[in-house]
């Protein structure tokens, strides 16, 4: 690996990001000017826009005969979201968590992850598998649409504040257009060099392309959504900020991992280890998400601390476990034998806890 290589690696990183936010930008502005409203923006241009490093790196590995670094930056990705972006920004400021994200969202986050499990058992996911997870953002997208005109002002003042509106003239329209086609040329080079760098960097260090993909490559095409949570946790837009992780996850397995699969021949081909290991973590994860959500519908900084140590045992485990090294025995099973299961305890105590709280706190009927 040369040096021109680590530049165009970095490049395309800093590419991947930038084009994504003056396609959130360009579009969102649009979306506005036509007369849609924020929310609505919100919880589709935008969620559409951060998620398209993945879906740009996703192809491109894909046609680039690259498939492990597609499943395992849409793996990765997922992964990173909850544990990563949730945990920083709920150290900035704890987050409080929408109800309606509990009833809903966190359920569909884990039904379209166990899916993906499904489809994944074969060792391929096919085009037909790609169409139906496709359909399924389609109709997670009019649902949105739909569920935006019953939200809360409050809630909607929040998206109204991040999606500023200027005045609608042919120079503004013009800007918002350029920012859009320079986003999408911008996303198209960056997951070329990203995508070529990821290979070299994994063939330096004699690891898979899939463990490149789960680290590396998730943890750089997440940037729009850690800058996008950070920023709303710091501004106190405090929806947004939980909204774009759970969103982005949803809009990663059934958007880029549909799209991914539709587009490429034969599908997409899955590693064993994902299947074994991966995959599993990420259903996993979303599935730890909604008793942490709902106890007191407020994600502390202790569970953000919480949720980053996961992420850094997991990310150990990655490194271990590609490195052949002997202490990886011993790590998965004090793991598996002894910190696993007090951490299912422990959020099992806390739901019950809070679900007893509630039953006590209801009115008894009359």
């Amino acid at each position: 690996m040369d040096l021109l290589t680590l530049l165009l690696f970095l490049a395309g990183i800093a590419l991947l990001i930038v084009g994504a936010e003056g396609l959130v930008r360009g579009a969102g502005h649009l979306a506005v000017a036509i007369g849609i409203s924020p929310l609505v923006v919100g919880l589709t241009v935008v969620a559409f826009g951060t998620s398209s490093p993945e879906l740009a790196v996703s192809v491109a590995s894909s046609f680039g005969g690259q498939p492990d670094l597609a499943i395992g930056n849409v793996v990765g990705s997922s992964i990173f979201n909850i544990l990563v972006i949730l945990g920083l920004a709920s150290l900035v400021a704890p987050l409080v968590v929408h109800q309606q994200l509990v009833r809903f969202e966190v359920p569909l986050m884990i039904a379209v992850s166990a899916l993906v499990l499904l489809f994944a058992l074969n060792g391929v996911i096919g085009r037909i598998e790609g169409l139906l997870l496709f359909a399924g953002v389609i109709a997670y997208t009019a649902w949105a649409i739909i569920k935006s005109r019953r939200e809360t002002r409050e809630v909607q003042a929040e998206y109204e504040a991040e999606i500023d509106g200027r005045p609608v003239n042919a120079r503004t329209v013009a800007l918002d257009v350029v920012l859009v086609v320079g986003g999408l040329g911008m996303l198209v080079l960056g997951s070329d060099w990203f995508t070529d760098g990821a290979v070299e960097i994994a063939e330096f260090f004699g690891v898979s392309e899939l463990v490149i993909g789960l680290t590396i490559v998730a943890a750089g095409t997440s940037m729009p959504e850690v800058a996008t949570s950070v920023v709303a946790a710091v501004r106190g837009e405090r929806d947004i900020a939980v909204g774009n992780a759970v969103g982005s996850n949803i809009f990663n397995l059934l958007a880029v991992l549909g799209a991914t699969a539709l587009v490429s021949p034969g599908g997409i081909p899955v590693a064993d280890a994902a299947i074994r290991f991966d995959i599993p973590v990420m259903l996993a994860v979303a599935a730890a998400a909604l008793p942490i959500f709902f106890t007191g519908y407020v994600i502390t900084r202790a569970n953000g601390l919480f949720l980053l140590a996961c992420y850094a045992a997991y990310t150990a485990y990655l490194l271990l476990d590609a490195s052949d090294h002997d202490a990886v025995g011993p790590y998965s099973r004090v793991m598996l034998g002894f910190v696993l299961p007090i951490v299912a305890v422990t959020i099992l105590v806390l739901a019950a806890r809070f679900h007893l709280r509630r039953r006590s706190e209801s009115p008894a009927p009359d």
